[in-house]
């Protein structure tokens, strides 16, 4: 066989342009949105796990320290954690509403209800700090400090800390989230989302949704469970 009868190769077929924001080891958009989607449930499932231990701690000591933990709870403000629900509820909207916006493309309305977003956000923050205030001022704060009844001194300081590890890890969480949109709400700013490409705006739109679940269950089991119970 002569050397000019071998096979050659064929030359690959021309790819059009690609995505700016697609990785190079991603076939396309879709595939990259749904290993993001996959990374955010997983990280999410072991948040479930995280605060699911603490729900767990505060659901035994209540058990056993039933009436000094009822006290307790009555000194929480519930005028300002029900305003605080309703503003995290407000939030999931607008919230939702920013992904919307995403999908469809358009640039101006991801803007607003991002920032509208971070701004509730921070309101419930303010608010949360703002009970934190009046704890300290109060002397609810468990340390050398802490005052109350002396009936339930050893047992409201269990609860007082479960309080501010529970709300506190939450405001934290509720930090990160508004950092991030704050990066997400520059890009947006660029026109880097699109009806095509919109996969971080939901993806942080996941995150947000688990935070303000978690305080919906953070808020009954702290201030409204047994409130007309023992006084």
């Amino acid at each position: 066989m002569r050397e000019d009868a071998l096979p050659v190769a064929a030359a690959p077929a021309a790819q059009g342009p690609q995505h700016p924001a697609l990785a190079h080891h991603f076939d396309n958009l879709d595939q990259q949105a749904e290993a993001a989607t996959l990374g955010m449930w997983v990280f999410l499932l072991t948040e479930v796990l995280f605060f699911g231990g603490a729900f767990l701690v505060y659901t035994i000591y209540r058990h056993m320290y039933h009436d000094a933990f009822v006290v307790a709870s009555h000194s929480l403000d519930v005028v300002l954690g029900t305003i605080n629900t309703a503003v995290l509820i407000g939030s999931s909207l607008t919230m939702a509403l920013a992904v919307h916006a995403a999908q469809v493309g358009s640039k101006r309305l991801i803007q607003i209800f991002l920032i509208l977003t971070i701004v509730l956000g921070c309101v419930f923050l303010g608010i949360k700090a703002t009970e934190y205030l009046h704890k300290f001022h109060e002397h609810h704060v468990p340390g050398q400090g802490f005052r109350f009844e002396a009936k339930y001194f050893r047992e409201a300081q269990i609860f007082f800390s479960l309080y501010f590890v529970m709300t506190g890890l939450h405001a934290l969480h509720m930090i990160i989230g508004i950092v991030v949109m704050l990066v997400i709400l520059w890009y947006a700013s660029r026109g880097a989302f699109s009806a095509e490409y919109s996969a971080p705006v939901e993806v942080i739109g996941l995150y947000w949704h688990f935070v303000d679940i978690v305080w919906i269950f953070l808020f009954p089991l702290l201030y409204l469970i047994g409130r007309h119970g023992v006084a």
